[in-house]
């Protein structure tokens, strides 16, 4: 018998002239958390379609227990007992938790109709060790991105998975609730499940992983034990050269004062909320999930205008009922997700580049689509996005490359202050400091930045000055140079800080 569960050798898939594989080499243990980590674009999520059978290799071999398989469907892989488990849940929300688990798994009686009883029977067994808050008559779209992924864990239970592909499973998820999937996870382990983990977070690899594969640039790099590999040779493999720093050095002179948040207050939301920021300055706004950071820039922007409070923008006070009168002032918002906010995947990439700003476009009542076009591809110059047609969807790009368009799209509208919200959410290590280079950049031009982010690090290594929320209120502000991450995690959990004002 073979030592590894799955094994892939030499495997390569093209797309027409487009290598996504090139010679890739894979090895996952019986009851491992085996992680596998690179750069968006390396080649990652080619793999889990090639060992799920969406996609078939153009050569190379895998086999499943020392046997050579080839698997035509996702059905074929998932009869073998492989499932995957995606970042962005892939479920019917409209239907019950009870329907999602079952789908294409029905249980029938001899006359086809279905056995309601005994499937929401099943699925309490399934749910009850993962989660008991999860009620499996109720539609999924009630239930949060934690709890989705935990019934897409126990519909894989149902088929009796042995090989679980993890894709990116924390990105969206809080402390608490990664610490939940990480027990899961491990115990689901000690049962005998082997487990490939995908993840761009250190901390997630550190947590449950004993072996890590890198990808890059569509090929296999290298396999190594986690405790025998450092962080600045893992970033290496990863991204092909040294990060010397993990944050580029800033080179903005901060001016004056471009705009105030006065006593803003949003009933259910937020309270009272106050702060500046200046020209050339990123302000980080961070707390933990749930203290109203995002309610707050939305707020801001005009998409849920504050009940009572102020805002003046340079030095007059303005009235924002819409995200139109924000752009008018020169106020944009990058959302915190590309996918459903920020993106529009049924346009080319130029159109999603122009699209918050057409006016300057439009002739006679007719788009100049060359002059369109030609301001697009000046904007993904500038913000240096790797991709080889601007008309073909964002959906195309890796996750770096697709928060970059978000970036351009910004950039096509005359913009004063930029409101970030969590800019390097589910995003690699090597295209994070892409996008710290283009903030630095925007920053030494006179923008002024406010960055939403729960990343301390990112936090420390980007930010001018910190202002701490907590439950809706402001918590505490800080000068990057005296707090310390343990400053700022206390005054995350308490209102009063050392060191606040």
């Amino acid at each position: 018998m073979s030592d590894y569960i799955l094994e892939l050798q030499d495997v390569v898939k093209t797309f027409g002239g487009v290598t996504a594989l090139n010679g890739v080499h894979f090895q996952l243990k019986k009851g491992e958390i085996h992680a596998l980590m690179g750069e968006n674009g390396a080649g990652k999520s080619t793999f889990i379609k090639v060992i799920t059978g969406v996609h078939r290799p153009n050569s190379g071999r895998m086999l499943l227990e020392g046997k050579e398989v080839t698997f035509k469907s996702t059905d074929e892989s998932s009869k073998m007992g492989i499932a995957a488990i995606y970042q962005h849940v892939t479920a019917f929300p409209d239907l019950s938790v009870t329907e999602n688990i079952f789908m294409g798994q029905e249980i029938k009686n001899k006359f086809g109709i279905y056995k309601w009883a005994e499937m929401t029977k099943k699925a309490k067994e399934l749910i009850e060790p993962l989660s008991s808050d999860i009620d499996v008559n109720k539609a999924m779209s009630t239930l949060s991105v934690a709890q989705q992924q935990l019934v897409e864990i126990a519909k894989a239970l149902s088929r009796n998975a042995r090989i679980l592909i993890m894709d990116e499973p924390t990105a969206s998820l809080s402390k608490n609730e990664c610490e939940q999937l990480y027990q899961i996870t491990e115990r689901l382990r000690d049962e005998g499940v082997s487990i490939i983990f995908i993840t761009h977070k250190f901390e997630d690899m550190y947590r449950l992983a004993t072996r890590v594969t890198v990808f890059r640039d569509a090929q296999y790099i290298g396999n190594w034990d986690v405790d025998k590999i450092s962080n600045n040779d893992l970033i290496n493999a990863m991204v092909g050269r040294e990060l010397t720093a993990m944050y580029p050095e800033k080179t903005a002179k901060i001016g004056d004062v471009i705009m105030e948040v006065d006593d803003i207050s949003k009933e259910g939301y937020f309270k009272n909320i106050s702060f500046n920021v200046r020209k050339g300055e990123i302000l980080a706004l961070t707390g933990l999930v749930g203290a109203g950071r995002t309610e707050v820039c939305q707020s801001i922007f005009g998409i849920m205008p504050p009940d009572s409070g102020k805002i003046v923008f340079e030095g007059k006070t303005v009235n924002i009922k819409s995200p139109i009168d924000a752009l008018k002032l020169g106020i944009g918002l990058l959302p915190e997700d590309r996918q459903t906010q920020g993106l529009v995947n049924e346009l080319p990439i130029y159109q999603n580049v122009t699209s918050a700003d057409m006016s300057k476009f439009i002739k006679g009542g007719v788009v100049d689509t060359k002059e369109e076009q030609k301001k697009a591809i000046e904007l993904c110059q500038k913000i240096q996005l790797k991709a080889s047609d601007i008309s073909a969807p964002p959906s195309s790009l890796s996750g770096g490359n697709q928060q970059k368009v978000v970036f351009a799209k910004l950039l096509n509208c005359d913009l004063k202050v930029l409101i970030l919200d969590e800019p390097t959410k589910g995003i690699d290590v090597g295209a994070k400091y892409s996008i710290y280079e283009i903030m630095n950049e925007l920053a030494a031009s006179g923008y002024a930045i406010i960055m939403v982010s729960s990343e301390m690090p990112e936090v420390f290594g980007m930010a001018d000055r910190i202002v701490v929320l907590r439950n809706g209120r402001v918590a505490g502000e800080f000068d990057p140079k005296e707090a310390t991450q343990e400053t700022i995690l206390n005054a995350s959990l308490q209102v009063k800080t050392e060191g606040g004002h």
